[in-house]
């Protein structure tokens, strides 16, 4: 028995504490004392009243709520629970009738027929059996709104720290796939025995420490992010040399702009993935451009050998970029590639503050 109380009561507390069931039954106690003993101009009569009969409206209370609802509500049971509520309620009636004979006072049709002495036996039975039920529908609204509010919130930090962990998740595939292109570079010079080794490897190093290190939030300096880019075309320069033509145009403040990380690498990367295949020489423009303070215009375009392009391997890169974009931006934001004479085209739109 004391382990089915504590059930009880933990259920209780489960959403809402139980602070707040005291607060709002003493509010009650104290809003319906006043009503009825300003109704019938006897407070004392009001208090002792409610003081009988607030135990029995909490038990019904609760009864509906923890009990009967889950039990049958739940369940697609309405009509067992229809008879259980009106089961409750007649009883709780007559406990109320003979509580009030007993604590109260001999007659308790005193208050009743002082303001109403045409009103029967049915009609007041009718009344009390409606004030009941207004009581568990106001307790039982009351304690739904409340769920609803915990539940709409749980589910909004859920989804935020799903969103978070996926991003996560997206960004340590674009590092782990950058590192595995740069070190076919090193790779390749170390055979050649390049000179230009050392200068890569130190590119390289800084790359590193801005992708392991600086890049920790979820937003970082776009100032920042082209300078990681215009590292990785230096890396690319110093293994093809002569074969490589970029041009990168800047147009607005740029300065304390925020973007997501890693973002635009991803498009600079494809770039020369794609355009050295074929080619002797890769001609890359590209252009970042603010837009009314709100936007972020971002323009990438190369050459390539479209007979060439169709048997390369499928990569990660663009898929998951539109997924970070998807996660980040829903709707808000543009990401149109294209091709026309054998140039292919990129332009990406997204919001900053």
């Amino acid at each position: 028995m004391k382990k089915s109380f504590i059930n009880f009561k933990n259920r209780i507390k489960a959403t809402i504490p139980l602070r707040y069931h005291v607060i709002f039954w003493l509010s009650y106690f104290v809003f319906n004392v006043i009503r009825w003993g300003s109704y019938n101009d006897d407070f004392i009569y009001s208090i002792k009243s409610n003081l009988v009969e607030f135990p029995i409206h909490i038990i019904l209370v609760y009864l509906n709520i923890y009990y009967l609802i889950p039990k049958f509500i739940l369940k697609s049971k309405y009509f067992a629970f229809i008879l259980s509520l009106i089961a409750a309620l007649v009883f709780s009636y007559f406990l109320r009738l003979g509580l009030n004979l007993m604590f109260v006072s001999d007659d308790i049709w005193i208050s009743m027929y002082s303001t109403m002495p045409n009103q029967s036996m049915f009609n007041h039975f009718l009344s009390e059996f409606i004030g009941q039920i207004y009581v568990i529908a106001f307790a039982t609204a009351i304690k739904i709104i409340v769920e609803w509010s915990i539940e709409k919130k749980r589910n909004e930090k859920l989804s935020q720290l799903q969103l978070s962990t996926e991003l996560k998740f997206l960004r340590t595939q674009v590092q782990p796939h950058f590192f595995f292109n740069t070190l076919n570079n090193l790779y390749a010079l170390s055979l050649n025995k390049s000179s230009s080794l050392p200068r890569l490897i130190l590119k390289l190093s800084n790359m590193m420490e801005y992708v392991l290190y600086d890049v920790t939030d979820s937003k970082a300096d776009l100032l920042e992010e082209i300078s990681h880019i215009n590292n990785y075309i230096d890396i690319e320069n110093l293994r093809f040399k002569d074969r490589i033509d970029t041009e990168l145009l800047i147009t607005g403040d740029l300065e304390d702009v925020k973007v997501p990380p890693l973002l635009f690498i991803t498009f600079v990367e494809n770039c020369f993935k794609h355009g050295l295949k074929g080619n002797d020489k890769i001609s890359i423009k590209m252009s970042f451009e603010m837009v009314n303070k709100k936007y972020l215009e971002f323009k990438i375009s190369n050459n390539f050998n479209p007979l060439l392009v169709n048997d390369e391997k499928k990569g990660i890169g663009i898929s998951n970029s539109l997924r970070r974009l998807k996660l980040l931006f829903a709707k808000d934001f543009i990401l149109q590639p294209s091709v026309n004479n054998d140039v292919y085209s990129l332009f990406l739109k997204i919001p900053v503050k």
